[in-house]
């Protein structure tokens, strides 16, 4: 193996071990999400329409959640940053023969693994709101949740990378993500919100991905909740996601830690 790859691999097989060893993240990054989804879809399935089409709301939020779910392994996968940075092992890490870069992609498919194993498990759930996938919609949902998984790690790890309690990594994961994920069209359909809060839904690259799951659920056939076709949902994504890996690699590659200005005093 090369001494690119090397780090890499140890890297994200290390995330996945810390993974199965640590119950309450696999209970809380999937869990939760899955009950979101049962308590908000049962509460709303009377009183939701969809204008425009026969959809109920557990049906409606299902690609939603599976944003979520990726949304919520990123805030568990890169929480360990700041916690590494206590135990020793961040400088250690930045030490060792490696290139940073190594370390952003390490991190990065280590949490975009989880996320779609997470998302294979939730998937098992489409029949209970009268949907069959295809392969090529199951396909095509693996593709954009590999590509939100990386731009949400990738998020995730610029913002833990100077954190230095989990708190504030936490307060500030919320400012970022769950307005992402509100505004995604995920827990309401863009066409029933106000005109600023289409704009900003438009311009958010979230709902693109949440626009282009919910359109391969309906393959080989049309979403009923339009938003953007799907080469333009795609592409958003990729985008999205390559913006912030370049991104992420940027800010490892900046000093961690700055010296202190010494300032002399004059001899007495």
């Amino acid at each position: 193996m090369s001494p690119t790859l090397r780090p890499i691999t140890a890297l994200w097989s290390r995330e996945i071990k810390k993974f199965i060893h640590d119950r309450s993240r696999v209970i809380g990054a999937l869990a939760q999400p899955a009950g979101f989804w049962l308590l908000l879809g049962l509460g709303f399935q009377g009183t939701f329409q969809m204008p425009g089409a026969d959809v109920g709301y557990m049906e409606f939020l299902y690609p939603g959640i599976i944003a979520m779910i990726i949304l919520f392994t990123a805030i568990f996968s890169t929480i360990s940053i700041v916690e590494e940075r206590k135990s020793g092992f961040l400088q250690a890490a930045l030490v060792a023969p490696a290139s940073r870069t190594a370390l952003v992609f390490g991190n990065t498919l280590g949490g975009t693994t989880l996320a779609l194993a997470e998302t294979i498990l939730f998937l098992l759930l489409t029949p209970l709101i009268g949907l069959s996938l295809t392969l090529p919609g199951l396909l095509l949902i693996l593709l954009v949740s590999t590509l939100t998984g990386l731009a949400f790690t990738s998020l995730g790890f610029i913002i833990a990378w100077r954190m230095d309690s989990t708190r504030g990594f936490h307060a500030v994961m919320n400012l970022f993500l769950l307005p992402l994920w509100f505004l995604s069209g995920a827990p309401f359909p863009v066409q029933g919100a106000s005109l600023p809060l289409q704009w900003i839904m438009a311009l958010n690259p979230v709902s693109y991905a949440v626009s282009a799951i919910r359109q391969a659920l309906y393959l080989p056939g049309p979403s009923p909740v339009p938003f953007a076709s799907l080469g333009t949902s795609i592409a958003v994504t990729i985008a999205f996601a390559l913006a912030l890996i370049v991104l992420a690699v940027y800010v490892v590659k900046q000093p961690l830690f700055r010296a202190k200005r010494v300032t002399s005093q004059p001899a007495a």
